[in-house]
């Protein structure tokens, strides 16, 4: 998430009461969790081993439980919590906003959409033109809709990230600042949800077109024209790239990548970044070849031993 400006490293350690090191001046431009951060982000990090990934990151400004040797060109903000200072500092730059009405007086839609009845629009939503809401449809704030967008009835777009720790009291959860983008002729169906990103975009890119009762994790990149059959479940952090094709069922892992114009057949599980231009199966989903080589060779074997 970009701020609304930048905002200097004194003033930011001041909003959370927190010591720092780095020049005062330092700018932060934005807040964003280790997976999305860019060159003025701020980040966190609350453990040891992860202290060496996030100040190495692209991030120029760590949030950190620990007094450590600044890298060059960045900045520390000192803190006991870093997660719950992390959280509040989402919540300052972007609260929840209630809405007043079912389509926002603040959202901006197209010339030639027609938002259906039951449809609710958040607030800073944006719409292009000629698309198509449903009934009973509901887009969260700040997301962003391409052109020529179909919504089914029952979607869901730009839920929370599903993102939590673990604490003695239990789960706290990390507050989610980023956005659904679709883009142009994306199809979404009934009863599908796409959670936003936890700070950057979950992204739906150009005409894939996505079946019912699926679940898109936050921070998810599908590329162009992919296929998404019904029940598919994928999880946070995952790039889908152009092309690919899931069929029903399929689940998906986290932090993987499923390469340009892959095919996995239904019912499979996918636990492994899989290359491009294959057909997988099963569960590990493997190539799908070798996955029938080895249920013909297993008959074969219970056919000798029968």
């Amino acid at each position: 998430m970009k701020l609304p400006h930048p905002i200097s490293l004194n003033e930011l350690a001041d909003t959370i009461g927190a010591k720092f090191i780095g020049d005062p001046a330092h700018l932060v431009f934005g807040i964003n969790e280790i997976h999305m951060v860019e060159p003025g982000d701020l980040t966190f990090v609350d453990h040891p081993k992860y202290y060496t990934k996030a100040l190495n990151s692209k991030a120029t400004t760590i949030l950190i439980n620990k007094e450590v040797e600044c890298p060059e060109g960045k900045a520390l903000i000192l803190s006991d919590r870093p997660f719950d200072d992390y959280v509040s500092l989402v919540l300052r730059f972007r609260s929840f906003e209630p809405s007043v009405s079912m389509v926002s007086p603040s959202a901006t839609i197209g010339e030639g959409t027609f938002i259906q009845p039951g449809a609710f629009i958040g607030n800073h939503v944006t719409i292009g033109k000629n698309c198509l809401i449903h009934a009973n449809a509901s887009i969260y704030d700040h997301s962003v809709i391409g052109n020529e967008v179909i919504i089914h009835s029952g979607a869901v777009i730009g839920a929370d990230a599903y993102y939590f720790q673990k604490r003695p009291d239990g789960w706290h959860k990390l507050e989610s600042c980023g956005r659904v983008v679709l883009e142009d002729r994306v199809e979404i169906g009934a009863l599908t949800s796409v959670d936003k990103g936890v700070s950057g975009d979950t992204v739906i890119s150009e005409g894939s077109k996505i079946d019912n009762h699926v679940q898109i994790g936050h921070d998810t990149f599908v590329g162009r024209n992919c296929l998404i059959g019904a029940h598919c479940a994928i999880a946070g952090v995952t790039r889908i790239e152009d092309d690919v094709i899931l069929w029903a069922r399929v689940s998906v892992n986290k932090d993987l990548v499923i390469g340009k114009g892959a095919v996995v057949y239904a019912m499979s599980g996918i636990d492994k970044s899989l290359p491009g231009g294959k057909t997988y199966w099963g569960i590990p989903a493997e190539e799908a070849r070798k996955k029938w080589k080895e249920l013909a060779r297993l008959k074969q074997l219970i056919g000798e031993r029968g």
